[in-house]
């Protein structure tokens, strides 16, 4: 099984990127890929702009990760109630690709991690509603709240025991569904 984890945010010590990477390696036996936003920077959607440069390469080339993966991992960190504008741009340009759906129906686990006690609340909302308008396909979701208290950064870990067996049963559930797998 191939997992493409993603982090949404350009931020370098991201909590997301934490669980992302966590989450991704309670995964057995899958290739796993953790994507960096940063390498996919490009200028702020303008529709001028693809009119007269076209769809950047980078745009293609994170649209090409999400296609040769078996199952997404998407970790959203909330800004104002929604995306941070990294990931929004990077998502705008991808579904700017003619005849492509930016998900590509690739099966998803969609989380968020947050300091304060909603764990991303609006964050996930916002992205379930959209998502499955963009070709997703959300199996599940987790949401980690008070990540500070409840994420080990030194073991690389979630330290609460419930919402580590949440994540747990939430991953066994997908690793059992044969779709995802037969890839």
């Amino acid at each position: 099984m191939k997992i493409l984890a993603i982090a949404g945010t350009n931020s370098e010590n991201s909590m997301n990127k934490h669980l992302v990477t966590y989450a991704s390696s309670i995964f057995e036996n899958a290739e796993v890929e953790v994507v960096d936003l940063n390498p996919f920077e490009m200028p702020i959607y303008k529709h001028e702009r693809e009119v007269t440069g076209g769809i950047p390469q980078e745009a293609k080339d994170f649209a090409a990760k999400i296609d040769g993966a078996n199952l997404l991992l998407v970790s959203l960190p909330e800004h104002n109630g929604t995306y941070s504008t990294a990931f929004k741009n990077v998502f705008d340009w991808v579904s700017r690709i003619k005849d492509r759906a930016v998900w590509n129906e690739v099966p998803m686990l969609l989380m968020a991690a947050s300091p304060g006690g909603r764990g991303g609340a609006g964050v996930l909302e916002a992205a379930t509603k959209r998502f499955p308008l963009h070709g997703g396909n959300i199996v599940e979701t987790f949401s980690l709240p008070f990540f500070n208290d409840n994420f080990d950064k030194a073991a690389q870990k979630i330290s609460n025991e419930e919402k580590d067996s949440e994540l747990r049963e939430k991953i066994q559930k997908i690793s059992a569904i044969e779709s995802i797998l037969e890839k």
